[in-house]
């Protein structure tokens, strides 16, 4: 369903019924909050929440040969993949510059199910498209049958599991099975830190299954605390800290790239791997007051002006009460400890590396 050129989730109705505001993301219209974005991280952190991702896209790779085509198109080692589970990697260009970071959940001995991020499923989907020329595999194009919704926080799984009919997967496994209004794919996936569940499902029960959450005791959550839970454990962003810039190895996300595979972009993994790389992704806190934007200078600490890096990623924590980020710097002074400075609106914000995740319980 489309509004002008922005389109609409099985769930727009729900979200304005439940105050959401929306605003356009991705070419969607999408809830960015409802009572506020601190409230819903607190209530993600604290209990439980739901999102609705149906923004995301689903690739499906059927055939005899799907393994083979997405093992020369992710970074992760998929012939480790098992049947009922997940990965996550990365899909790169040959110069290893990162075109999307992924999920992909193994269905069937041949049949492979991978979520996209929104602003990238048209392109990934040509990208699966083109490299399928000579591989006994089909590709086909599943946004438009799923709905997705994530539901996170300590008591995810006990809400969802009262609606369940079995066992719930474990953490990077997925399930099909009944689920209140109709069948769901449920993945023991998320983005926020906290333990839960991703449902796919067919847009026609999308809005009974959400009512139902809320019901059972879920907070609707919007992209705004996504992006800050996200952030406190420094899960990347496509856009943000991941582009056709910068490869995943630059990310630190290495231990998803398996360069033996023959990926596409791995001879550029491997020399990065093995040489260093000039600039890395490091999270850092704010050590006075200041709250670091994308886009904001990194420089070194000190009496120095030298710009080191730039943030990518930057916000207020709610859960730790500061000001929180991520950016590239170069890579002699990604040591966390280091001390460095956030040009902040033209004003110098102490600041200093740390270890990733930022936040974690207790």
């Amino acid at each position: 369903m489309e509004a002008g050129t922005l389109k609409r989730t099985p769930l727009y109705e729900a979200h304005l019924e439940a105050g959401g505001k929306l605003v356009p993301f991705a070419g969607w219209e999408m809830p960015v909050q409802y009572g506020g974005i601190r409230s819903e991280h607190l209530a993600v952190r604290e209990s439980c929440g739901v999102f609705d991702v149906s923004h995301m896209g689903e690739i499906e790779t059927e055939g005899p040969q799907a393994g083979d085509l997405l093992q020369r198109l992710l970074t992760n080692d998929v012939s480790e993949l098992a049947v009922g589970g997940a990965q996550y990697s990365c899909l790169c260009r040959e110069d290893g510059g990162t075109l999307d970071d992924l999920f992909t959940y193994r269905l069937g001995d041949d049949h492979y199910l991978t979520v996209t991020n929104a602003s990238n499923h048209e392109s990934d989907l040509a990208w699966f498209r083109e490299h399928a020329d000579g591989y006994e595999v089909e590709v086909h194009d599943r946004l438009d049958d799923y709905a997705m919704l994530a539901v996170q926080g300590p008591r995810a799984r006990e809400i969802v599991g009262s609606m369940a009919q079995g066992e719930l997967p474990k953490r990077f496994r997925t399930a099909e099975m009944n689920l209140g209004p109709g069948d769901a794919l449920v993945c023991g996936t998320g983005y926020t830190g906290e333990d839960g569940v991703e449902l796919l499902v067919d847009p026609d029960s999308a809005a009974a299954l959400w009512e139902e959450l809320l019901v059972a005791g879920a907070a609707p959550a919007g992209l705004g605390a996504r992006d800050t839970l996200r952030m406190e454990v420094n899960y990347c962003l496509y856009g943000n800290d991941l582009s056709e810039e910068r490869t995943p190895i630059e990310a630190k996300l290495g231990w998803i790239v398996e360069e033996e595979t023959g990926f596409i972009g791995a001879e550029r993994c491997a020399e990065q791997r093995r040489e260093g790389t000039e600039q890395v992704l490091v999270p850092f806190v704010i050590t006075g007051q200041g709250i670091p934007r994308q886009g904001n200078p990194i420089a070194a600490g000190g009496d120095g002006d030298e710009v080191i890096g730039e943030v990518t990623s930057g916000t207020l924590s709610p859960s730790l009460g500061i000001g929180i980020g991520m950016g590239y710097v170069r890579t002699e002074l990604a040591e966390p400890g280091t001390e460095v400075e956030i040009d902040v609106r033209g004003r110098r914000r102490a600041a200093r590396v740390e270890k990733v995740p930022l936040y974690s319980k207790g």
